[in-house]
């Protein structure tokens, strides 16, 4: 099961149900709960589950739940963080390679949590302090983005991820959705 520690990560995400406002909120407003919607969805994937089930290698080429949360916190720091001029916490892991899709058994499920608790910390801070046209460079890439830009990738990039975890959930032990299934007998 998810450490105590972890479980402080899923209480402090936003929560899995969409207010009156949210229909009518701004654009920023819009494109951020939209994102958080996926990024709690991905941390639901993990709940319920042992270690030895969230490093269970789901596919050939060794994809498993743990090694797509890492890999979903590396992207939230390189594209709003480092993006944007914004110091990234020191990785003990080279981004640019494979290193960030997978988890070594030195790194605990806490730690990854953690990590991915702290990328989304970190990346909402400059969602809130910057504009929508405010530009960025990365540093992997010879290109200018806008904060929307990079708003939209990152919505799109969770969850495609969101829905490889989805399909590896269902495989481990047959949960499917986005969120728990209410037990209270409503939506």
């Amino acid at each position: 099961m998810i450490a105590r520690e972890c479980q402080w990560v899923l209480l402090v995400s936003a929560p899995m149900t969409t207010s009156a406002a949210d229909y009518t909120a701004g654009e920023k407003e819009t494109l951020h709960a939209s994102l958080d919607r996926h990024r709690d969805a991905v941390l639901w994937k993990l709940e319920g589950l042992d270690d030895e089930q969230l490093r269970r290698p789901m596919t050939p080429t060794g994809t498993n739940l743990l090694g797509l949360v890492k890999h979903l916190a590396s992207v939230e720091y390189g594209w709003f963080v480092e993006t944007f001029g914004r110091e990234v916490e020191p990785l003990w892991f080279d981004p640019y390679t494979d290193e960030d899709m997978t988890v070594g058994p030195e790194e605990t499920t806490d730690r990854i949590i953690a990590f991915y608790g702290r990328a989304r910390a970190a990346a909402d801070r400059v969602i809130t302090e910057l504009s929508m046209d405010a530009p960025g460079r990365p540093a992997w890439r010879d290109v200018t983005v806008s904060l929307r830009w990079v708003l939209v990738h990152m919505t799109e990039e969770t969850a495609r991820h969101a829905g490889h975890m989805d399909i590896l959930r269902e495989l481990i032990d047959g949960a499917t959705g986005d969120r728990p299934r209410r037990t209270d007998g409503a939506g």
